[in-house]
């Protein structure tokens, strides 16, 4: 099975306060989401002619994490059906504190036939 992982410091712009998803000073799941989406689009060996786009998401996000804390996402392809692939993923502390876990959904499309259908605003 294919997987990756990503690693961050959670900073002041990583908090719940700085993202609108609430108003304490600890990582906000918006960005423990962002997190584990960059570890799946990293598990996924595309050609220059492909990218992936998310299509579904479902999250726990378990334990806060404070402002310094390192934070390790890891996504693993659990099952492929043609263009969909699915992911089960992860955030841990660098304790071993599970910090959120879930399943990301996402579809192998092609670039430039993809982004043609997408008209832009005023258009």
């Amino acid at each position: 099975m294919d997987s990756a992982s990503v690693t961050h410091t959670v900073t002041t712009a990583d908090t719940a306060s700085a993202l609108g998803s609430g108003d304490l000073e600890v990582l906000a799941t918006p960005r423990v989401l962002a997190w584990c989406e960059e570890a799946t689009c990293a598990a996924v060996d595309l050609s220059p002619e492909q990218t992936s786009v998310g299509t579904r998401v479902e999250l726990e996000h378990l334990a806060a994490s404070p402002v310094g804390a390192e934070v390790t996402a890891t996504a693993t392809v659990v099952h492929t059906d043609g263009r969909l692939v699915r992911f089960q993923v992860s955030a841990q502390d660098s304790s071993g504190t599970l910090l959120a876990s879930g399943e990301v959904r996402r579809v192998i499309v092609d670039r430039e036939r993809f982004l043609s259908r997408i008209r832009p605003v005023g258009d």
